[in-house]
């Protein structure tokens, strides 16, 4: 099953730690390329939290964000250091006798200074094992969008496959035909000269005609190449870059048809075969 890189999750947990929320943006990406903005008491468990998402996640730019807002308690939250409170209402004092102009101190200046009001210290671990356990349900939710995403470009592959392969067909059915134009074309030039041909001349001349134009092992590589990525679309692991490669073999045979082309029908059918190529392309690039 092809999985989509792009994608987008969030996932929020409410708990008497506090309230946790995963947010997860991806994009198109040659690797895997993961950035965190964490909590700072989550930071040392960076390493841990890119090894979840690397297990589900092989391709894409992945920007991971997590917000923790600690629980409210009024018996432990925002508990005042009184001792440095009078030790700033002391100095403060002073300033004023010294400098009977100056604003008398607000009280909300005082809460902003550091150290005036401390905070209980959290547990990392029950924080750690939420946060991860959130992440696997974001990482679920992520996971389910690429491969609703990843369906859709598999339909639509799967279409110019069919295109590609009609597209084929058809070349191959008229090539006795384009061979036959070309030989008697061959032919009528030699009559318009009014000159005797050696005939065993003329059969390898045709013979290296007919070789020219003779696009069976083209046609063959490209049935070859769409039996590739059929197979890869079945398959339960990235396949992104394999199928670009193989965008580029389908092209490589298109242009190579175009190369050969003696009528005006083969080389339209060399178009419309880089056409389809080109619409695979641009949905492949989006390919885990």
């Amino acid at each position: 099953m092809l999985h989509s890189m792009t994608g987008f999750a969030r996932q929020s947990a409410d708990s008497k730690i506090g309230l946790l929320s995963w947010e997860m943006r991806a994009v198109n990406h040659r690797y895997l390329e993961l950035s965190f903005r964490l909590p700072e008491e989550l930071r040392p468990k960076e390493q841990a939290f890119r090894q979840q998402v690397g297990a589900i996640l092989k391709r894409g730019k992945v920007d991971c964000s997590l917000r923790f807002r600690p629980a409210f308690d009024g018996q432990s939250d925002m508990q005042l250091d009184t001792d440095l409170v009078r030790l700033l209402g002391k100095r403060a004092a002073e300033i004023s006798a010294e400098i009977p102009e100056s604003a008398a101190l607000n009280p909300i200046d005082v809460l902003r200074w550091p150290g005036v009001i401390t905070e209980p210290e959290i547990d990392t671990d029950p924080l750690f094992a939420a946060a991860a356990s959130l992440l696997d349900q974001t990482l679920e939710a992520m996971a389910g969008m690429r491969a609703s995403e990843g369906e859709r470009i598999t339909a639509m592959i799967e279409s110019r496959c069919t295109d590609v392969a009609s597209i084929a067909s058809s070349v191959r059915k008229r090539l006795p035909e384009v061979l036959a134009a070309a030989h008697a074309k061959q032919r009528e030039r030699i009559e318009r000269l009014n000159v005797d041909a050696d005939p065993a001349r003329l059969e390898v001349e045709l013979a290296l005609i007919a070789q020219k134009l003779d696009v069976d092992e083209e046609v063959d590589r490209l049935d070859s190449h769409l039996t590739e990525i059929r197979d890869a679309l079945t398959r339960d692991e990235p396949v992104g870059r394999r199928l670009d490669f193989l965008m580029q073999e389908l092209n490589r045979e298109a242009n190579t048809l175009g190369a050969k082309s003696a009528d005006a029908q083969t080389t339209k059918a060399a178009v419309e075969l880089k056409v389809s190529i080109e619409q695979m392309r641009e949905q492949i690039q989006n390919i885990e």
